[in-house]
């Protein structure tokens, strides 16, 4: 059989929608400023889809030490895996400011963040070796899982009852391999907006023995009073073993870091195969993460304003009787009764008519019968966008709720 020849007969779990959704529900290409409004198909857009939380990504004072960078390194430079000609006293600058601000010992530049966890897990854990990690992980935690040769054992999202019954299985088995447990979670769930119990997991610390390792992406820059991330929301930062956050968030970036003790840094230093083979992080983002890094720090403002929209945008919606599940963050998703077709057309109808550009999730990420429109607030976004907004989602959900969205009539909701 042709390799290809399976690639007719399915297309892929997401792929299979191509035909319908290219370009607009999938891949669509918003254009201008990155700012809380741009342009999609032509036309003017209230944006709620970017995880530009603290609104640095056009900030005047980053574009210009990006620019400068640019024009005094060029995007080149440094050329080589660090480990053989890519290491400058920028990276280094670099590490140590992120060590110092993650409350760790030593830090590590990792060039992509979805390529730096998986290649993390694989790095730190063997045969020998126990994963315990949450149901809810993200794509990049879970294809780290896939490169372990040993046993993963999963606990339903935030059950510490049942997390418990997993860490006594596992710490059974590591009795009998010679091995260690490594627990794996999320400290905001990026999809939902919900918190790991990373107080309740740490306490399961007195009783068994396993090293922690924490995804901070959604939460490194938006939680906690320093937004130093989740282990500083919950008092728990130094007991997380190791701690992993990306720049592609609150940084408005590209890399992430992981931070812990300078030996298992060390460790990962040159034995982490995604970096070691890998070409160095090129210069002006590394110079534009310092600059990102010490907005972050010393301009509380900008986290600041991010929770004002957030407090606004959640408790108005929740007066209307929008359900926002669990989330502590500021991730806001808005969830529907109805189906996929439902939530379509009630997403274009958003773009189409009220111009209000968000990310619709369905089945399987979301339970059938179940539609999520999902929210990202940022410091760029106004009240007066968040007032707009819910007065739009009210009038959406009254349609809805009538029952007048369906394929027959889609062409309605396009001018």
């Amino acid at each position: 059989m042709d390799i290809f020849s399976k690639i007719d007969k399915f297309f892929g779990p997401l792929g299979q929608y191509m035909k319908q959704g290219h370009g607009y529900y999938m891949f669509p290409k918003l254009e201008g400023e990155l700012s809380n409004r741009m342009k999609f198909m032509g036309k003017d857009m209230l944006v709620w889809s970017l995880n530009n939380y603290l609104g640095l990504a056009n900030h005047p004072d980053i574009r210009k030490v990006d620019a400068q960078a640019t024009a005094d390194y060029g995007l080149a430079n440094p050329m080589g895996a660090r480990m053989m000609s890519g290491q400058t006293k920028y990276h280094e600058e670099l590490e140590g400011k992120l060590a110092a601000f993650a409350q760790k010992e030593a830090a590590y530049l990792l060039n992509f963040g979805y390529q730096g966890m998986l290649s993390i897990i694989n790095t730190l854990v063997d045969r020998r070796d126990v994963i315990v990690y949450d149901s809810e992980a993200h794509a990049c935690i879970i294809d780290g899982m896939r490169l372990h040769f040993g046993k993963r054992f999963v606990y339903p999202h935030n059950n510490m009852e049942n997390l418990d019954k997993e860490l006594e299985r596992a710490t059974k088995l590591v009795e009998k391999t010679g091995g260690g447990i490594l627990v794996i979670t999320e400290g905001v769930y990026g999809m939902v907006g919900d918190l790991a119990k990373l107080d309740e997991i740490v306490d399961f610390k007195k009783k068994y023995k396993f090293r922690l390792l924490v995804d901070d992406a959604h939460g490194f820059g938006t939680m906690g009073k320093k937004g130093i991330g989740t282990g500083e929301h919950f008092g728990v930062q130094d007991e997380i073993d190791v701690y992993f956050a990306t720049f592609a968030k609150s940084m408005a970036g590209i890399g992430g870091f992981v931070a812990g003790s300078k030996t298992v840094i060390d460790f990962l230093m040159y034995n982490m195969r995604s970096q070691v083979y890998a070409k160095s992080l090129p210069m002006p983002m590394v110079i534009g993460a310092l600059k990102r890094l010490e907005m972050l720090q010393n301009e509380p403002e900008h986290k600041d304003k991010l929770w004002e929209i957030v407090n606004a945008l959640q408790s108005g919606l929740k007066q209307k009787g929008f359900d926002l599940g669990d989330t502590q963050s500021p991730v806001t998703p808005v969830y529907f009764k109805g189906g996929a077709t439902e939530g379509t057309q009630a997403t274009m109808d958003l773009r189409e008519n009220y111009n209000i550009f968000c990310s619709i999730v369905a089945y399987p990420v979301v339970p059938k019968g179940v539609i999520m429109l999902r929210l990202i607030p940022t410091a760029v976004h106004t009240l007066e966008d968040v007032e707009y907004t819910i007065n739009a989602f009210s009038e959406v959900k009254k349609k809805m709720d009538e029952g007048k969205y369906s394929d027959e009539i889609a062409e309605m909701y396009v001018e």
